[in-house]
């Protein structure tokens, strides 16, 4: 139920429309559904499911490891209680071409708006990190061509990443931009750019939509909407901010208690009953409850 109006060709239209005005638009990672629902009470444009982020929850470093069972059964989970767009992280495909056909189907299927695939070589790494490799630009187009052919929904956004910034440089970089749109990119997504001037000269170099990375403690310049918004980008991600903040306050109220041995200490961190209530709709469902199973004996005696 979870009392969402929106169905996920809705969703994906409704994402279409965002892209076209030109502005900025802001997808914070979602850890879970119910900050899926928080995201969207807070006013964002859409739910962002990143694949580092799923992996560590597993608690397993972002490798590879994790599977496109795992993957979409948690962004289904994650993009069916909210009513805004989800964008999830694919990593390379979960596998070669065919794969990543039936890699674009499931998510298609389970509601997902649009999909990221880079060109990192398995097992790959996180974006950030160094020692990365890229595959060929002629095995990442088999790629795009194979999840464009794919999809069924022509709204549903494919996101072609692309890690080779760090490997090859800047203008290959470029090189590989330009070979990914042609093969039907509908979103590039230049992973691990420096700064501003980096920023600038991809957006120079295409006219396709941009995704702009900003998270935290990577090799990327944490850049402000306005700033993004003056360089042409499209679509921000924050991918591991809430997990990050939740871990840090879970960890320090921990110790807290561990060392006072009560969390008197450490209620007015916590977020309260009341406040949980109102975002999973509790009300909502006892409303719903009653008026179902309001039932009178008479006409039935």
């Amino acid at each position: 139920m979870y009392f969402v109006k929106k169905t996920p060709l809705e969703k994906r239209l409704d994402l279409q429309k965002k892209l076209k005005t030109g502005k900025l638009i802001r997808f914070p990672g979602a850890y879970n559904p119910l900050v899926a629902k928080l995201i969207e009470e807070i006013g964002y444009d859409g739910i962002y499911i990143s694949g580092a982020v799923m992996a560590n929850d597993l608690g397993l470093p972002d490798i590879g490891l994790t599977t496109l069972t795992e993957v979409s059964y948690r962004a289904e989970q994650i993009a069916r209680v909210t009513n805004l767009p989800s964008i999830v992280d694919a990593d390379t495909g979960f596998g070669e071409p065919m794969n990543c056909a039936r890699t674009i189907e499931t998510f298609e299927n389970y509601g997902i708006s649009g999909c990221h695939i880079e060109d990192q070589i398995n097992p790959k790494r996180c974006g950030h990190l160094d020692n990365k490799d890229v595959v060929s630009v002629s095995e990442m187009v088999k790629k795009i061509k194979s999840a464009t052919k794919a999809r069924k929904d022509k709204n549903f956004l494919i996101i072609a990443r692309t890690d080779a910034n760090a490997v090859e440089g800047l203008d290959k970089t470029i090189s590989r931009i330009k070979a990914y749109v042609d093969a039907g990119a509908d979103m590039i997504f230049p992973e691990a750019l420096r700064d501003e001037k980096e920023f600038e000269k991809i957006r120079k170099a295409t006219k396709a939509y941009l995704l702009a990375n900003m998270t935290e403690f990577g090799k990327s310049k944490l850049l402000s909407v306005k700033e993004l918004n003056n360089l042409g980008y499209n679509l921000v991600i924050y991918p591991v901010t809430t997990q990050r903040l939740a871990l840090k306050n879970v960890e320090d109220g921990l110790r807290q208690i561990f060392k006072d041995g009560h969390q008197n200490n450490v209620i007015d961190k916590m977020q309260t009953r009341k406040r949980l209530y109102e975002l999973v709709d509790y009300e909502k469902y006892s409303e719903f409850d009653s008026s179902i199973f309001k039932f009178s004996k008479k006409g039935h005696e």
